[in-house]
């Protein structure tokens, strides 16, 4: 997906870059695979603020997307190419042979008529779903399971993939794209290709009033708030906050939040790199 950046004729758009959705083909969503989508302002149960930065936005409605691709060996033809406010990827409407109608998420280079299937013998091509023990080495990945039948949990944000590295025993070796290597079944499914609109990182929303429209509000910098509000908050003047701290105390910048003990870490081999 390209980008259009605009003549500078107002201040909003200075600076503004945006995408052009020319692999975008239509702009009305499947109303059969629609739900209501309720905005709680950062609000709980009681009306008290839990989250804060969040509230307001344009109304959208929740695109039900099949993270399991469990209709096995029955093809589907890709009907159309939609944007979806939900998440940075674009999506696929498919249109299967049995007549059933999902979405999934679209892999960068899945055209209008392409057909894809979800077996164990299915050709490698993009937008197939296989188990992870049918895929040849060097395989570029997406919407990876951790279980198999969970439906798919990793690396399905706009422009990213995993690589398969390795075949040990029972697990794949598996690369994601934040440097992290680890083991996952093979019997969990992943989809070829790399997840859809890449250029996503590089969109500038030019205005504050873009983010508004996303339901995000201001952000106020914890030292200039009120000590019963954070721990970084009061002091005379300009006071530094002390040593940076979440809103519950939580120190920041390095502080090792991770349990040693949890039971996945004896599937990491290697952690992320550290930006």
């Amino acid at each position: 997906m390209a980008l259009k950046k605009f003549r500078p004729i107002t201040p909003g758009q200075r600076h503004k870059v945006a995408l052009t959705f020319d692999e975008i083909t239509t702009s009305k969503p499947e109303k059969s695979l629609l739900l209501k989508k309720k905005k709680s302002g950062g609000r709980n149960d009681t009306g008290k603020m839990t989250i804060e930065n969040i509230g307001g936005g344009h109304k959208q409605r929740y695109r039900i997307i099949d993270f399991k691709r469990d209709k096995f060996s029955i093809p589907a033809k890709v009907a159309s190419i939609e944007y979806d406010p939900n998440r940075t990827a674009n999506i696929a409407l498919l249109h299967y042979v049995d007549g059933e109608k999902r979405y999934m998420i679209a892999p960068t280079g899945l055209e209008v008529g392409t057909e894809v299937v979800s077996d164990k013998n299915a050709p490698i091509k993009v937008g197939n779903c296989l188990p992870l023990s049918s895929l040849p080495l060097g395989t570029v990945i997406h919407n990876i399971e951790l279980k198999p039948g969970q439906g798919a949990i990793l690396v399905r944000s706009a422009g990213s993939s995993a690589q398969l590295m390795a075949k040990d025993g029972k697990y794949a070796v598996i690369k994601l794209s934040s440097g992290e290597i680890r083991k996952i079944l093979m019997t969990c499914l992943a989809t070829i290709g790399s997840v859809s609109n890449h250029q996503h990182q590089l969109e500038v929303h030019g205005k504050a009033g873009r983010r508004r429209w996303m339901g995000r509000r201001p952000n106020v910098r914890a030292t200039v708030k009120n000590p019963v509000d954070h721990p970084m908050g009061g002091g005379e003047a300009k006071s530094s906050g002390g040593h940076p701290r979440n809103k519950n105390g939580v120190p920041a910048k390095g502080y090792k939040t991770r349990d040693k003990k949890k039971a996945s870490s004896m599937y990491i081999i290697e952690r992320r790199k550290k930006k």
